[in-house]
């Protein structure tokens, strides 16, 4: 049976009144993926995380009406949203296929650095001696796919490859799903702190610790404001946006120890002289940042 899926881009403050309205019309199952290629990051707390420019799908088993379905969603947007063009709605019709197959195939285990490999719950992974991390893809909070969290899960294995992340406590700042501060565990950390704005990525980061079988002391999470941290950490991540980095280098450089290391990402080329700069005005000695797609990984240490 032929499907009819509905389409339209809509902005961050679109989505959730589109997606009601297509909802109303008897959508079988609504779609939501990145326009750009754009990572998301720390929205705020209480919101649905969502890209800038997102693709809102709806999928409909019911192919008759489509016009008078359209006009319906129209004017239901012009009596919520007066003065406010509804988004463009485009429709196709398509084939009948196993959506659900199709898209976990879509997601196979990857391998980051030398020993770690993210790897869906649905597959088996291809190393089994490896430190295999298991992680299934979700709306917005990091799963390896994206050039800013590669970064960050590769120069971790180097951490740990080196002897450095053995027996360390680590903090992740921003921390999505939770992959950096699991990554860090599995790779040989004590123990991680991890904190968002976002209550969901808080839930995330405890559901996908439980998969992994991280031991509930080994790792705690926090709102920003409810940590503590006094001697500082030797191991911090910070994969959020530049914006929010550069507003608070002085707080994240603060939970740098001496002789810790930190890693930065979520910035874009252009954006990592000011973001170097601003790590480097509170004390920290930086390295040559790492581009990769257009994106910047930044590390630094605090010297004795």
């Amino acid at each position: 049976m032929p499907w009819l899926q509905l389409r339209a881009h809509v902005a961050p403050e679109q989505a959730e009144l589109l997606e009601e309205l297509l909802l109303e019309e008897g959508a079988s199952a609504i779609g939501l993926q990145d326009a750009e290629d754009d990572p998301v990051f720390e929205p705020d707390r209480g919101t649905t995380p969502l890209w800038q420019d997102t693709v809102l799908t709806g999928l409909y088993d019911d192919l008759e009406g489509i016009e008078a379905m359209l006009s319906r969603i129209e004017a239901a947007w012009a009596e919520h949203m007066p003065g406010e063009t509804c988004p463009a709605i485009e429709y196709e019709l398509l084939a009948d296929r196993d959506w659900e197959r199709e898209w976990m195939d879509d997601f196979t285990p990857l391998r980051m650095g030398e020993r770690l490999w993210i790897v869906p719950s649905w597959h088996a992974p291809p190393a089994p001696e490896a430190v295999n991390l298991i992680l299934d893809p979700g709306l917005a909070f990091g799963t390896g796919t994206h050039a800013t969290t590669a970064l960050c899960l590769e120069w971790l294995d180097a951490l740990a490859i080196d002897g450095v992340l053995e027996g360390k406590r680590v903090l992740d700042v921003g921390c999505g799903s939770g992959i950096l501060a699991i990554a860090a565990l599995k790779l040989g950390a004590a123990r991680a702190d991890a904190t968002d704005i976002d209550p969901q990525a808080l839930q995330a980061s405890r559901e996908n610790a439980e998969r992994n079988a991280i031991a509930f002391e080994r790792l705690s999470l926090y709102y920003p404001e409810q940590l503590e941290s006094n001697e500082g950490y030797p191991v911090v991540t910070a994969n959020i946006l530049a914006g929010p980095l550069i507003e608070l280098a002085a707080t994240i450089a603060g939970y740098v120890a001496v002789e810790g290391k930190i890693a930065l990402s979520g910035i874009l080329a252009h954006q990592a002289d000011e973001v170097v700069s601003a790590y480097e005005a509170q004390g920290l000695l930086i390295d040559e940042p790492q581009t990769r797609e257009g994106w910047v990984r930044i590390t630094g240490s605090r010297p004795r």
